[in-house]
């Protein structure tokens, strides 16, 4: 029952999509269709995440100090979905001085960015000091001036960092809070495709600072623990 719960749980942190959720913290006004993957998919997707950690190195160690060594094959397979992307015309708005700049994650063949911390980070200038928002999104700054909204989580997780794999894959690497604690969670997004594949680690740490990677990567912004 346990490992059940867990699994609910880490379905609804998914950020896609499901329009009933009873704790309201994840919500969109479309449904996805989840999508059948066998076993040799999911072997290649884990690869594809091993990369990423190598990659990411920053971001393993630092949960690493939390829940214990780990590796892609730790993480388990939780559903691929296909997702709206809920594009709309906006262009993007982090400009050339604005302390979130930097950490934007720039389209290997120039077809805009990406951008996982300016939804859930405030840190304009004007502010006394940057705060955070409960909500966190990934959204894609095309180079046409198309916006697209590719992952959505409400407060009970958080996006940490992300890098591009290829022109079309970029992978994510946050947490979801659950009845546990907090367990390290990687999504893989296919921009062709339009699809999203979750994992969770199966280690969960009692305890987390909840913006304590935040504060290692974004370091012309120091944050405080609200959440």
């Amino acid at each position: 029952m346990k490992y059940l719960r867990s699994s609910v749980i880490a379905l609804f942190g998914a950020l896609i999509i499901l329009s009933s959720c009873d704790s309201g913290d994840i919500s969109s006004e479309e449904k996805v269709n989840e999508i059948d993957v066998n076993e040799a998919e999911i072997e290649i997707l884990k690869q594809k995440i091993t990369l990423g950690l190598d990659q990411k190195a920053s971001w393993k160690k630092h949960w690493e100090s939390s829940v214990g060594a780990f590796s892609g094959d730790d993480f388990n397979w939780v559903l691929t979905d296909s997702i709206d992307p809920m594009e709309m015309p906006e262009s993007n708005p982090i400009l050339d001085g604005d302390p979130l700049k930097q950490f934007q994650f720039n389209q290997p063949e120039g077809n805009g960015t990406i951008d996982i911390y300016s939804y859930k980070v405030e840190a304009q200038e004007s502010l006394d000091k940057p705060f955070l928002n409960p909500d966190s999104e990934v959204v894609w700054y095309r180079k046409d001036g198309m916006k697209e909204r590719l992952l959505f989580m409400g407060p009970s997780g958080m996006f940490e960092d992300a890098m591009w794999m290829s022109p079309s894959e970029f992978l994510v690497l946050g947490y979801f809070q659950e009845e546990e604690g907090f367990r390290p969670m990687i999504w893989l997004i296919d921009l062709e495709d339009h699809t999203m594949s979750q994992f969770s680690l199966q280690k969960v740490s009692p305890s987390y600072e909840t913006v304590s990677y935040l504060n290692k990567r974004l370091t012309s912004v120091q944050l405080e623990n609200e959440f």
